[in-house]
């Protein structure tokens, strides 16, 4: 029903003069939902054109565009932009990928780039231009190529039915570049100054690109006052739960605006407010706030269709009398529709100018972005010089996680090798005896055990020494799986032609009807090999590592150790059994090259604790590599 009236409304819309326009309020509203009311001295409107759609651009890779521009004349917007390079990666029948698509809120279709309210400063009225078609012109081309679509309207006073104000909007799409140019020139056509301010949509619509999890975000970039761009993020958990505009709007403590972008795990669309001249960033954009939509109001905002945007409102210009030099005002507009890749941003000057790389989002996890940002950027430098000699991602996830474990074998086993000397002698009887001894006095337990752990070459400090190299690794190793998460060239790529036919999705060796795991509230579709395998090597490395279980433990806490490691054993392939296969597999290379790792890690440890057994060492290379009996300490020196 709901459905019918809107679509009686639209009719009803089209067959007149745009009447119910202008309001009386008290101040210049924000992006979301102006009140529209009579006004009380005089009226404003503007007649509406005959719909009509307008492309740019096309899907056609030969082309040479980047993408397909579908522009509507209602609010002058862009109604879907489809990328000519990257597919949606249907596994069936695979299509150009939309980046930008159309919502509804409240029942109202929501486009990127429209022009919404257009506001009167002086009489505070304002006239919702999103709900008006403009006037359409053909595409023009020119000679290298660039194409170029302009929309006009005019806005009346409705008592006088004289011109007032008239808005050129024109789009410009070259060949070759993620960019396309917006620009907004806004004409004084009476004989008095207005002054008047307008409101516009950003991008709007782009999907969800990982089937796991949603990643979608709203950022802003700024530059701060020494010079460098930060940027601030929404994601869509928090703007879901956002109860004011405060809360969803972009904003960092008095930095110039830049840009702000709506972004998924690999793309991004990002509005850039060309600054007057002789400015660094933008200031004639008062304000930026993010939009959640859900258009289907469900509840748990999970069904799919769920996606964010992005509002702007400019601060309040005066317009000169018509044919005075200030009686026009244009508005300039950069919108980037592309991978968030870095090597792309570092070629082109203005992307690594408004640094657009803040748009790539590494989990940084329990470390600092500080660190996790440089070395992850440097393991994707590196997986793309791999790839130039070896056109196979998945083969150079295997080698570059063979290598990182070749590099920091020497840690690894220094700290295996005194985890396990650690662990024998808390193990020896002796120790169990002194705990038992001085089981009421702690300080003296502390002390005899400190004094055995010397006496068996052992430093108090050695467990806490253990664990250092591995603490060392850990931002190795975020970094690494940072990198393969976020890295758009695994986006659609084959691993082997018949199993991991994109790295960037799950396995699936067998595709079913998705059912919802009870509980969980998983959704899965299709029975995945990797994380299955992936708990295979997570048990052969629970078995080769040094057991963690005092000898002298009771039965009951080493079946909690054992219940323990089944579980720890389990919950990483379930928790993973969604996740992108790039991701699994370098998980599970990772896991099976610490197999073979503790394999010789163990053995070396075993060799070790023989030689000392029979009271020999081992001798460097430089006397033959063989073993020499341990010589006696002299009881003085000369």
């Amino acid at each position: 029903m709901r459905r019918i009236y809107y679509l009686l409304f639209i009719i009803y819309y089209s067959l007149f003069v745009v009447g119910d326009v202008i309001s009386a309020v008290e101040e210049a509203p924000a992006p979301e939902a102006p009140a529209i009311k009579a006004a009380e001295t005089i009226r404003f409107g503007a007649t509406n054109a005959p719909e009509k759609n307008v492309v740019l651009g096309s899907v056609d890779p030969k082309s040479g565009f980047k993408f397909h521009l579908e522009l509507s004349s209602k609010g002058a917007a862009i109604r879907k932009a489809v990328f000519s390079e990257f597919t949606d990666c249907d596994y069936k029948n695979p299509q150009p990928l939309a980046i930008l698509t159309p919502t509804q809120e409240n029942d109202t279709e929501v486009l990127s780039m429209a022009n919404g309210s257009f506001v009167f400063v002086g009489p505070k009225l304002q006239l919702p231009l999103d709900k008006l078609h403009w006037k359409s012109f053909d595409v023009e081309t020119e000679p290298a190529g660039s194409q170029t679509a302009r929309f006009e309207t005019v806005i009346k006073n409705e008592d006088t039915g004289q011109p007032a104000v008239k808005l050129t909007k024109t789009y410009k799409v070259t060949p070759d570049s993620f960019l396309l140019d917006c620009q907004l020139t806004i004409e004084n056509l009476t004989d008095t100054e207005q002054k008047v301010q307008f409101n516009l949509a950003g991008p709007v619509g782009i999907g969800q690109e990982d089937v796991s999890r949603d990643d979608k975000k709203v950022v802003g970039g700024f530059k701060d006052s020494q010079g460098q761009v930060v940027s601030v993020r929404l994601d869509t958990k928090k703007l879901n739960k956002a109860k004011s505009i405060d809360e969803r709007r972009l904003a960092s403590g008095g930095a110039g605006f830049l840009w702000g972008a709506i972004v998924n795990k690999y793309f991004a669309a990002i509005v850039v407010p060309v600054p007057d001249e002789g400015k660094n960033f933008c200031d004639w954009v008062t304000d930026k706030t993010a939009k959640f939509y859900n258009p289907d109001e469900d509840s748990r905002a999970d069904s799919g269709d769920e996606t964010i945007g992005l509002d702007l409102r400019t601060m309040p210009i005066t317009l000169g009398s018509a044919g005075q030099p200030n009686s026009s005002k244009t508005y300039n507009f950069n919108l980037y529709l592309g991978p968030k890749d870095k090597s792309l941003f570092d070629k082109n000057e203005l992307y690594r100018q408004l640094g657009f790389v803040q748009t790539i989002d590494f989990m940084a996890c329990c470390c600092p972005a500080s660190i996790i940002n440089p070395l992850a950027f440097g393991i994707l430098a590196a997986m793309k010089w791999m790839y130039t000699f070896i056109p196979n991602y998945g083969v150079v996830i295997i080698i570059l996680v063979f290598l990182v474990r070749l590099v920091l074998h020497p840690i690894t086993r220094r700290s295996q090798v005194s985890m396990s000397k650690l662990q024998k002698v808390l193990n020896d009887p002796e120790i169990q005896e002194i705990k038992k001894k001085y089981a009421k006095k702690p300080m003296e337990m502390q002390k005899h055990i400190s004094e055995f752990q010397k006496q068996k070459g052992v430093s108090p400090a050695s467990g806490l020494t253990s664990m250092l190299p591995m603490i060392v690794q850990m931002p190795i190793w975020i970094a690494l799986y940072s990198a393969i998460y976020a890295s758009v060239e695994l986006r659609g790529a084959r691993f082997l032609p018949f199993w991991i036919t994109n790295l960037s999705a799950p396995d699936a060796v067998v595709r079913f009807t998705t059912i919802t795991v009870p509980l969980f509230g998983w959704k899965i579709g299709s029975l995945n090999l990797l994380p299955i395998l992936m708990g295979v090597a997570f048990y052969l490395q629970q078995k080769l590592m040094p057991s963690q279980t005092p000898a002298a433990a009771t039965p009951e806490t080493a079946q909690q150790q054992k219940i323990m490691g089944v579980m720890m054993t389990a919950i990483f392939p379930l928790m993973l059994y969604r996740a992108p296969s790039g991701l699994n597999l370098y998980i599970m290379a990772s896991t099976f090259a610490g197999v073979v790792e503790q394999f010789v890690i163990r053995k070396h440890i075993r060799k070790k604790e023989e030689v000392e057994s029979t009271g020999l060492v081992a001798t460097t290379s430089k006397t033959g590599g063989k073993l020499k009996k341990k010589k006696p300490k002299p009881f003085f020196r000369f």
